[in-house]
């Protein structure tokens, strides 16, 4: 990693200012329930980060103004994000727009952005986000010693999905601009994802989703290779490539890049399972699924909320290892093929509703040691890091980081704001996991670096 980063690992935040920003409008008070598929998301606060180099047109405290001040703007269109989630008389959670406002804290960090071991988030991304405290997200602003700019966001998982933030960014970042009116306003309609009546309970939901209830008491660990830990790291647009070939079976079966990477991991993790001293027998890999253009017909590109599902798959460590790429590849292709319908999103609605109050998770997401190796790859394809211009040009650097707190690993590739084509890919797994997968797949997953960000 270099002086430079190793030196950064202990820098320090100072904070110059907190304020709360609220809509620029004045909102009428109201509650705005969150859907069934909300419903499914514990209490998790996800992070994103984007990393820009000095303004050169602007000056610092002219970029932070403009960020308040676009961002007052943004919450008359987004302002479930200016309210907070409460507790209902049922015992769910629910949110109440009152325009309480988002938390805003200016911050200054006595290190360079080229000194930032971003390859280790957990030293670095960590502090330039902040503790969410109250309300639905929480925005920091850090100015580095050599000038540049991070801007890091917190919000409640329940309330937004990765596709929503995203809306959400590439709307705030375009009023910073003056690009005029935002080309996305978001649709709070939950009628769209209502249950049918009389409602229609599929039993195969019970295999990829369970009350919270039933969730198992988390494991405390003892061995140091067994904590979670987060790394980013790239992969080059040809490796990726090269990748997909080796797991598409034929020409005509050509399976997406998501699917043949997602199968690459899976070979990888099993290959450490199988090195423990008392080996597990079988591994699960679950992916995200984002259920709008089944769902919504006018609506899809616009809803804002979750709508997500986490079909999974398990299979026995020895078949992993031992059949070739292509056939992890096409195990992965078949548990999805099952769950990106219609009628898949639709009897999970109803699966929920049968259930409520209790709340209910992915059974994947409790799934980790005890059953074998777990991991869930959820899908950044459509995060816009190049397009979060604020008015003084792209990020350099942008990521998710998200310490989810299940006993799962988990992982999230997204485009890189360096090359098109390549990936930046965010990976949340067991000390022990990530040491083996360097060791192994350092052809196709670098650690992130400068020389590769060119900072």
């Amino acid at each position: 990693m270099g002086e430079a980063a190793e030196q950064a690992r202990g820098f320090h935040m100072t904070t110059t200012r907190k304020q709360v920003i609220t809509a620029a409008l004045p909102l009428q008070d109201h509650w705005l329930p969150l859907s069934n598929l909300d419903l499914l998301l514990p209490p998790l606060d996800v992070n994103v980060c984007f990393c820009y180099k000095k303004p050169l047109n602007i000056t610092n405290t002219v970029a932070h103004e403009t960020l308040k001040t676009a961002l007052a703007e943004t919450l008359v269109s987004y302002y479930a994000f200016a309210g907070e989630v409460v507790t209902n008389p049922t015992g769910e959670p629910e949110i109440l727009c009152n325009n309480r406002g988002v938390d805003f804290v200016e911050a200054g960090a006595d290190v360079e952005l080229r000194e930032l071991n971003l390859y280790d988030p957990d030293e670095s991304i960590a502090k330039l986000v902040p503790i969410k405290k109250h309300g639905v997200i929480a925005i920091q602003v850090t100015q580095l010693k050599c000038g540049s700019i991070v801007v890091g966001c917190t919000f409640d998982h329940r309330v937004a999905d990765a596709y929503s933030m995203n809306m959400f960014l590439l709307s705030w970042a375009e009023i910073a601009r003056s690009d005029g009116p935002i080309s996305c306003v978001p649709s709070f309609r939950r009628s769209l994802l209502n249950p049918r009546r009389p409602l229609i309970v599929d039993s195969s939901i019970d295999q990829m989703f369970m009350p919270v209830t039933s969730l198992p008491p988390p494991q405390e660990t003892t061995n140091p290779e067994n904590l979670l830990a987060s790394r980013i790291y790239y992969i080059k647009a040809d490796a990726l490539e090269e990748l997909q070939t080796l797991a598409s079976s034929s020409k005509n079966s050509k399976r997406t890049k998501l699917e043949s990477f997602s199968a690459f991991l899976w070979k990888l993790v099993a290959e450490h399972a199988a090195k423990d001293p008392v080996p597990s027998k079988t591994s699960k890999l679950g992916i995200v699924v984002d259920g709008r253009r089944r769902l919504m017909e006018k609506e899809n590109k616009t809803y804002f909320g979750n709508v997500l599902s986490i079909p999974f798959g398990g299979q026995r460590i020895d078949d992993l290892i031992s059949k070739p790429l292509s056939w992890v590849t096409e195990e992965v292709h078949r548990f999805l093929e099952r769950s990106v319908t219609k009628e898949h999103f639709l009897n999970l609605i109803d699966w929920v509703e049968t259930r409520r109050p209790t709340p209910a998770v992915s059974r994947i997401y409790g799934d980790g040691s005890d059953n074998g190796p777990a991991f869930v790859v959820s899908s950044g394809r459509s995060f816009p890091v190049t397009q979060v211009d604020f008015g003084w040009g792209s990020p350099v650097f942008g990521t998710y980081h998200f310490p989810w707190g299940g006993s799962a690993g988990y992982v999230m590739p997204m485009p890189s704001a360096v090359e098109d084509g390549d990936w930046m890919v965010y990976l949340l797994l067991t000390k022990g996991q990530l040491k083996f997968i360097e060791e192994e797949a350092s052809h196709v997953l670098k650690p992130v670096d400068n020389d590769y960000l060119k900072i």
